[in-house]
């Protein structure tokens, strides 16, 4: 997380929200030495569990301990040159978005495995307009069966979450949203809803 308070000051409820959109995050554990995974994950409403799958083989599942961990998630992010801003004596920087779940990580029994993924798939398939929803039901028993015995669930109790919302809130208005105008001919990942977002930018 960025160490100025001034890019942390996000209500809890827009930290969560983000997580709970974006769905998708990178899992760090550090056991005898740093372990990442990148995963899609179901974050409950009060933000404080994150329910998701591991493939067996994952040295993350091996671990078959409770441990600390954090899921990291990101969101847009660009470049912002120092010639945006229409002010002298300007630095380059990067503008993003990111949500850290920090919390305890534990392994589940493998009974929860299912009704896991049946969540996971409802929720991405519900997100996606015009399209029928697939469903466990077009799977036979016997592939259903094989693919599950192949992952692990997981669940990451969380205990704190620390958002960084880096959109130029340092910078008078005038100054941030000159350099918002000019973000679509940058460099960076969704680069509309970077400048949006440093137009007006969390509370």
């Amino acid at each position: 997380m960025h160490p100025n308070k001034i890019f942390r000051g996000a209500e809890q409820a827009a930290n969560i929200s983000f997580a709970q959109t974006r769905a998708f995050g990178t899992l760090c554990v550090t056991a005898d030495e740093l372990l990442l995974s990148h995963i899609p994950f179901l974050l409950s409403d009060d933000g404080k569990m994150a329910e998701f799958h591991l493939v067996r083989s994952n040295p993350i599942a091996r671990l078959k301990q409770e441990t600390q961990a954090v899921i990291a998630v990101t969101g847009p992010d660009g470049y912002v040159s120092p010639d945006w801003y229409g002010a002298e004596d300007q630095v380059p920087t990067w503008n993003y978005v990111a949500v850290h779940l920090r919390g305890r990580l534990v392994p589940l029994e493998q009974v929860a495995l299912h009704d896991i993924l049946e969540r996971q798939s409802a929720a991405y398939e519900a997100r996606i307009e015009g399209k029928a929803p697939w469903t466990f039901d077009k799977m036979s028993p016997e592939a259903i069966a094989k693919m599950e015995r192949m992952i692990v669930p997981m669940r990451l109790e969380v205990e704190t979450i620390d958002g960084t919302w880096k959109l130029g809130q340092n910078k008078p208005d005038g100054v941030r949203k000159s350099a918002a105008r000019h973000m679509l001919t940058g460099l960076g990942q969704e680069l509309a809803e970077v400048a949006k977002l440093m137009n007006e930018p969390p509370a």
